[in-house]
């Protein structure tokens, strides 16, 4: 699973009826010290996210487990918020 922050969200006039209900979120992919790592993702929001959430998610067929309907075309998926990040360095 991968580290990402929520930076917005993503609007559709048109979706599957599967995906209807979930929300489609841009997420900033980050490292354990919460520093941006290459460019922003769409994925659907399993969990429930906010702007600013620190998250965890999944991509390519991993992504669909997510979903009630896993065989889905959905390249990224949010699985669930991060309430707290311990890294090594921080307990020297």
């Amino acid at each position: 699973m991968k580290l990402g922050k929520v930076i917005g969200r993503v609007v559709c006039t048109q979706k599957l009826d599967y995906l209807d209900r979930l929300s489609l979120l841009l997420v900033q992919p980050i490292d354990e010290h919460q520093q941006p790592q290459g460019g922003a993702i769409v994925a659907f929001d399993a969990a429930q996210a906010g702007d600013g959430d620190v998250v965890f998610y999944e991509t390519s067929k991993e992504a669909g487990w997510a979903l009630r309907e896993w065989f889905t075309p959905a390249d990224a998926a949010i699985m669930g918020i991060v309430d707290q990040i311990n890294t090594a360095e921080a307990a020297l």
